[in-house]
């Protein structure tokens, strides 16, 4: 009678986990200057609101840029991680699970962001130089960091999906790849531009969601059933 091998367990990654370390360093590196000016702005960040100031004459750009950061917060990237994980799951056995592991990763990473906020504590810029609605404190990013960690989970659904089936070309998922990218990063800068986020919030935002998928990449699949 043949008997189903037990689990193997793999090593933890250790090139995703040196990029971790690396951007978990520099956030916190970030997250301590901050704190230590009491969250008053560094020269990039009122020459990047300066910027955005001098360049908001276009009715167009404003509302595109209003567009863009509406798809990083709301329902749209909780839809993101699901689709992330249904596109991961090998079977409707598989996919359901994934499906709701990448939610759970996605909320314990925005819970974790809010008690960074807390902790942080950063004003955000002058209110009257704000074009759209905000709330709470600065630091890290909420669009920013939300986008990110969708746009990875997707990338992350793509990568499996590409590794046990042909049916997305290499260069169509290539391509969708980059738009992810293109799109988390739109949604960064679309903050800066409607002044409600310092730049190095939105860097910050970056950083901590590097950090948080980098984790998930170098230990959640460390464990790995074989038939």
């Amino acid at each position: 009678m043949s008997r189903t091998a037990p689990p193997v367990r793999r090593p933890v990654r250790t090139a995703p986990l040196t990029v971790t370390a690396l951007c978990a360093a520099s956030f916190a590196l970030l997250a301590v200057l901050v704190t230590g000016r009491s969250g008053a702005p560094f020269p990039l960040d009122t020459d990047a609101l300066n910027w955005s100031l001098e360049h908001r004459s276009s009715p167009a750009g404003i509302t595109a840029a209003r567009a863009v950061t509406a798809s990083g917060t709301g329902p749209y990237p909780y839809l993101c991680a699901v689709v992330a994980g249904l596109l991961a799951g090998r079977d409707l056995r598989h996919r359901l699970p994934a499906a709701a592991g990448a939610l759970v990763f996605l909320l314990a990473g925005q819970a974790a962001r809010y008690g960074l906020l807390a902790a942080v504590a950063r004003p955000r810029p002058p209110m009257a130089d704000w074009l759209t609605h905000a709330s709470g404190f600065a630091f890290p990013s909420g669009h920013t960091t939300t986008s990110a960690l969708a746009a990875g989970l997707l990338i992350w659904g793509l990568v499996r999906l590409g590794r046990r089936s042909h049916a997305i070309p290499g260069w169509l998922r290539g391509v969708l790849i980059a738009l992810l990218v293109c799109w988390a990063v739109a949604v960064g800068l679309s903050r800066i531009y409607l002044g409600v986020h310092w730049a190095t919030d939105v860097v910050g935002g970056w950083l901590y969601a590097a950090t948080w998928l980098g984790l998930g990449a170098s230990f959640i699949p460390a464990r790995r059933s074989h038939p």
